[in-house]
């Protein structure tokens, strides 16, 4: 009797979508025109939304106004920070789908940080 229970369970497993696991990403967020998102980490660009595109990840608003931390402009009210965020993301498309939470550091972190690529 208990061997047909598991093999269901396992066969259900199967096809069972799987989760996306939530990972921590440090590096540069960039801004630098309107709804135009990504981050630089030591791995990659991750974008995070593209103007006109419609595909803001889950959770964006967790991101706050990063003007109002240790920030940098570029272009009038546009620029970038040093961030950490834990997200969940799509390797095979280079974007983050979800954003779990957001933490803002110091410009000096990242630019002190030799795995990241120097910020443009």
């Amino acid at each position: 009797m208990k061997k047909p229970i598991l093999c269901t369970l396992l066969a259900l497993l199967a096809t069972a979508p799987l989760a996306l696991a939530a990972e921590t990403r440090c590096g540069w967020l960039q801004n630098p025109t309107p709804a135009n998102w990504w981050l630089d980490d030591s791995e990659g660009t991750w974008t995070l939304m593209t103007q006109g595109a419609g595909d803001e990840p889950a959770g964006f608003d967790r991101i706050p106004d990063i003007s109002t931390g240790d920030y940098v402009r570029t272009n009038g009210n546009y620029g970038y920070a040093c961030a950490c965020m834990k997200v969940e993301t799509d390797a095979s498309e280079g974007r983050i789908v979800a954003i779990h939470s957001f933490r803002q550091l110091p410009i000096s972190q990242c630019s002190n940080d030799t795995a990241l690529p120097a910020v443009e």
